[in-house]
């Protein structure tokens, strides 16, 4: 079955691009930038999203580029890898009523992995922004696309998610979210 990203029925969800931790990822800063602008997107088209951080006592905040975007209501701390393991993060994603979930974030095949495969199993259709994901090493991130995509996650990019949501060009949102893509 084919799928396509709809505005309308998808959440962003950004799972633990945090200070302490993404200094140490593989191009890191391309992995920012990218999340930022998929968040703009997101941010312009009102719709909605969740930001989780892993044990921020020890790793920091969510990074300073993301932070200055996200509303701290839709931050929420976890210890467990896997957001899903996190209750008050699966009641928020019911809460929202969307069937497609976009995620991105750190590290592609510990955090990002595990709340991907728990969320294909509790139903979600799952995108994975290939270019929002990180790990510390190619071979990890790699690996972890891989077996995401083995279990039925879309693997997908940044601009592939924006023009999903626009749907069509010349109208105001396109305008707006053009320049995040060129």
């Amino acid at each position: 079955m084919a799928l396509r990203i709809k505005s309308d029925d998808s959440l962003l969800f950004i799972v633990d691009v945090q200070q302490k931790l993404a200094p140490a990822m593989f191009v890191s800063e391309v992995v920012i930038s990218n999340n930022y602008k998929l968040l703009q997107a997101a941010l312009h088209l009102k719709l909605p999203y969740l930001v989780s951080e892993q044990y921020p006592k020890g790793i920091g905040h969510t990074v300073e580029m993301l932070s200055a975007l996200i509303d701290p209501v839709n931050v929420i701390e976890k210890m467990t890898f896997s957001c899903l393991d996190e209750p008050v993060i699966s009641d928020r994603l019911q809460q929202q009523g969307r069937r497609q979930v976009i995620v991105t974030g750190m590290e592609c095949h510990v955090c990002v992995l595990q709340t991907v495969l728990d969320l294909l199993d509790a139903g979600y259709q799952v995108f994975v922004v290939d270019d929002c994901v990180a790990s510390r090493t190619s071979e990890n991130r790699m690996l972890g696309i891989e077996r995401m995509r083995q279990n039925g996650a879309q693997i997908v990019s940044s601009e592939m998610v924006m023009f999903e949501w626009l749907n069509r060009a010349g109208t105001d949102e396109f305008k707006a979210i053009l320049p995040l893509i060129k």
